[in-house]
């Protein structure tokens, strides 16, 4: 079999998990993990993150890569995976990235040539000069060099822009012209796409709630406790994450359990909702579509047919 990269992508509660590693065991195949939140050590029950009998024995890479409170962003996520899938393709096993974070695994198959941060002092004079005058006037700043970047940016999105005038003054070019060009360049790889999800919306949506009060019934708000009280702020960026925002204010006493159990259920079904949106943009993506009583085993038959098919 030729095709020794996999792109496994769909919503979450779909069972990517499980077809990534039964993938894995067919195809002498290793797992690449491709989700923002799994990236996180002591964050495991909210994010889903597979557990060690879930492996069995497959080598899985990019989980616990970083601490709760650092700030995780999709270029470190691809310097980090890049060097992985080369090593695993180069020993001559299957690379299989898995996950349902869309952003982070079209630029990595891409190979997006992110901008340079240097250290130059730049950014830590835009965060002053934005304290003082406002975000509008950086917005206004950015529109008089990149009015395109200005026009999708909102001002709220305070990261976003500083990071386009932090380009444009360490560099001279703007973000817009950085990521045309970027786009230009032939993709670093040539995956093999299956995409994994449920004829009826409804059936995955009831998996998501039930994964909800799985995890609660697995010990979420005792996890989240222990992150807090190790000293993890509430307001960074991986506290922000759906499931763990809701149930900090349970533990707090602002919220009822019952009414954040609901958010996130809520909260769960919209996001896969965005990504089943954001793949099926794909027109390279294979869709394995199961009903309720599909089994793993039946799945993972017609994922391998279908990779017989492509390399015939």
């Amino acid at each position: 079999m030729h095709s020794r990269l996999i792109c496994l992508a769909g919503p979450t509660a779909s069972g990517k998990t499980a077809l990534a590693v039964s993938l894995a065991e067919a195809l002498d195949g290793e797992v690449v993990s491709c989700d923002s939140m799994q990236v996180y050590r002591r964050m495991d029950i909210g994010t889903a993150k597979p557990r060690r009998e879930e492996m069995r024995a497959v080598a899985h890479y990019m989980l616990d890569v970083a601490e709760p409170d650092e700030d995780f962003s999709v270029s470190r996520y691809c310097a980090m995976a890049t060097p992985i899938v080369e090593d695993i393709l180069a020993r001559g096993k299957t690379a299989i990235v898995a996950g349902g974070t869309g952003l982070y695994m079209d630029n990595l198959i891409r190979g997006t040539d992110f901008a340079p941060i240097p250290d130059t002092g730049v950014r830590a004079e835009l965060e002053a000069e934005a304290n003082r005058r406002g975000m509008e006037a950086m917005r206004e700043q950015l529109r008089a060099v990149d009015p395109a970047a200005a026009a999708r940016l909102p001002a709220a999105d305070r990261k976003r822009i500083l990071r386009a005038l932090e380009i444009y003054r360490e560099t001279g070019e703007t973000i817009t012209d950085h990521d045309a060009r970027t786009r230009a360049l032939p993709p670093r790889f040539a995956p093999v796409w299956l995409g994994l999800d449920f004829t009826d919306r409804a059936v995955l949506y009831r998996r998501i709630d039930l994964r909800v009060e799985q995890m609660l019934e697995m010990g979420l708000l005792e996890e989240i406790r222990g992150l807090l009280n190790s000293g993890v702020p509430e307001r960074c960026t991986a506290m922000q994450a759906i499931g763990y925002k809701e149930f900090v204010a349970v533990i707090k006493g602002e919220e009822p359990l019952r009414e954040a159990t609901s958010q996130v259920q809520r909260a769960s079904r919209r996001y896969a909702k965005r990504q089943r949106t954001w793949f099926r943009r794909n027109a390279a993506m294979h869709w394995l579509l199961r009903e309720e009583s599909t089994t793993d085993e039946e799945i993972l038959a017609r994922a391998l047919q279908h990779l017989r098919d492509f390399d015939a």
